[in-house]
């Protein structure tokens, strides 16, 4: 009997140690799993966002600058041409035919100024002499002058009609894409009017122009680090077979006044373009540098929740549970909510995921993912810092 008692009371020992191993992993298993990453303040590159619309450095309307019969095209439509590549031929007839008759009008001239200079030659000594009236001395003398001064004439015809002869071989302005050609071979141009043939545009570098608000404006240009802003671009479209990287340029140009109309002040930013890919005319997510000089704590946008008080977010608290603590944003974009707050530290854990199951005072079971899903690793992967940072300048 006492075997028996004491062989119970073991498996009794045995059975409630299991009920409270049982117990202890219950609780554990019931802490919610979550992601996080660490707090740190530092200097994050802070990039305002706009949108924009791109447009060619150079736009060039190409147009008959004498008339003519349209006689021959050079380029195919959409075609990327040089700088004083030829475009056009109008008929040429009547403009040799004007030149040469100007040239003839000066070898004529010349000739009849060659007698006259002769005979003012031949009748000096006989003046001089007394063997010839003088007013015919001045009379030829008058007719080399008068000669001297239509040649002079007739050069200025020869060089108003050579230019007029060189209008009608239309040539490229610049270097660009001519979009298709607006006249056919064979039809009248310039006749009335300087008719458009074509229009070239340069699109590398693009420029593209957006336009912030008057106090955003002055709050770019207190908040600078630099005087040439960098800047990159993005493609709005919806499509991911679309999706693009950012493309990085600089800010160029900023403009002198105020749209009164609007409040904004109109900006330019240059993209390069070597591959032509990007047209004028499209709209685009433009962003641009301010500054990087000013330390603070930030966050992916998606872990901020809002109530009647304010934005907060969740951390890990000591006894590992998750904690409200409320934040006042001084930076907001698609990647980051940048943010000052008394009540948070370095190394203060922000909870990431699992936001929907959150709640203040519940257990979590905390996974740190700063490396992957920190604040250096949103910089990283979505090209935040500078190409000047990044080189090092």
């Amino acid at each position: 009997m006492l075997k028996q008692a004491l062989l119970c009371s073991f498996v009794l020992l045995i059975m409630l140690g299991c009920s409270d191993e049982q117990t202890k992993s219950s609780k554990k298993a019931a802490a919610l799993p979550v992601e996080t990453i660490q707090l740190k303040q530092q200097n994050i590159p802070i990039w305002m966002p706009y949108t924009g619309k791109t447009q060619a450095n150079s736009s060039q309307e190409v147009r008959a600058r004498v008339s003519g019969v349209l006689e021959e095209v050079y380029y195919q439509d959409g075609e990327y041409v040089r700088k004083g590549q030829k475009l056009f031929k109008i008929e040429q007839t009547d403009y040799q035919a004007a030149l040469q008759t100007a040239q003839a009008k000066k070898r004529r001239d010349q000739a009849a100024l060659k007698l006259a200079q002769a005979d003012v030659n031949r009748y000096k000594p006989l003046v001089s002499e007394g063997l010839a009236p003088r007013v015919t001395l001045e009379q030829y003398q008058a007719q080399v002058e008068a000669l001297k001064a239509d040649i002079l004439s007739d050069e200025a015809k020869i060089k108003q009609a050579e230019l007029e002869l060189s209008y009608t071989v239309i040539t490229s302005p610049i270097d660009g894409q001519a979009s298709r050609r607006l006249v056919d071979v064979g039809n009248l141009v310039g006749k009335a009017e300087a008719t458009l043939l074509t229009t070239i545009n340069n699109t590398d570098p693009l420029y593209v122009y957006f336009a912030p608000g008057e106090e955003e404006f002055q709050k770019i240009s207190q908040l600078k680090s630099s005087d040439r802003m960098d800047a990159y671009i993005e493609l709005n479209y919806d499509s991911p077979l679309l999706a693009s990287k950012p493309i990085f340029g600089f800010v160029n140009f900023s403009d002198n006044a105020v749209d009164p109309s609007t409040s904004t002040v109109s900006m330019r930013a240059q993209i390069p373009n070597p591959e032509h890919t990007l047209l004028a005319g499209t709209f685009v997510y433009v962003n641009i540098f301010v500054t990087d000089k000013f330390k603070l704590m930030g966050v992916p946008p998606q872990v901020i929740f809002e109530d009647q008080r304010g934005k907060y977010l969740y951390i890990v608290d000591d006894d590992s549970k998750a904690k409200s603590v409320y934040i006042e944003p001084v930076y907001e974009s698609r990647f980051l909510t940048l943010f000052k707050s008394d009540q948070l530290k370095d190394g203060d854990e922000v909870i990431i995921n699992a936001l929907m199951k959150l709640k203040p005072a519940i257990e979590v079971h905390a996974t740190d993912m700063t490396e992957s899903k920190g604040l250096d690793a949103i910089i990283k992967t979505n090209k935040l810092l500078p190409p000047s940072h990044v080189n090092g300048h």
